[in-house]
């Protein structure tokens, strides 16, 4: 279950997005014991783990900008685990991309920042 349940809501939001571009969905709230990926998703031949952050407003900083080093390094470890369970999967190229949310529920802005951080 999520810390914030509202953030299931910009998950799916963020997912919808995605998908409209093309990408397939493979999983959501992946969780082993190194993290969580959001959202696990495919655009062709690539797997592309997805971190989800919402912001209301920009005072402490932009949504995409909440994705620190030690966030990375979780999600690389966490997606690490997820392809070794996942033989068919291990050998795909594989990225890293943040959907930014931000502003009012109502009218809210998606930034997809594609291949965000690189693999440790």
């Amino acid at each position: 279950m999520k810390a914030h349940p509202a953030g299931a809501g910009w998950e799916e939001l963020a997912e919808a997005h995605l998908r409209e571009r093309g990408l397939e969905l493979l999983e959501r709230n992946y969780h082993c014991r190194l993290g969580e990926i959001d959202l696990i998703m495919r655009d062709g031949p690539v797997i592309v783990f997805v971190e989800v952050r919402y912001r209301a407003d920009q005072r402490y900083g932009g949504a995409l900008e909440t994705v620190d080093r030690r966030k990375q390094l979780k999600i690389q470890r966490a997606a690490g685990i997820f392809l070794s369970r996942q033989s068919r999967l291990a050998c795909q190229p594989c990225r890293f991309d943040i959907i930014g949310i931000e502003g009012a529920p109502g009218h809210p802005t998606i930034r997809w920042l594609r291949d965000a951080f690189e693999a440790a």
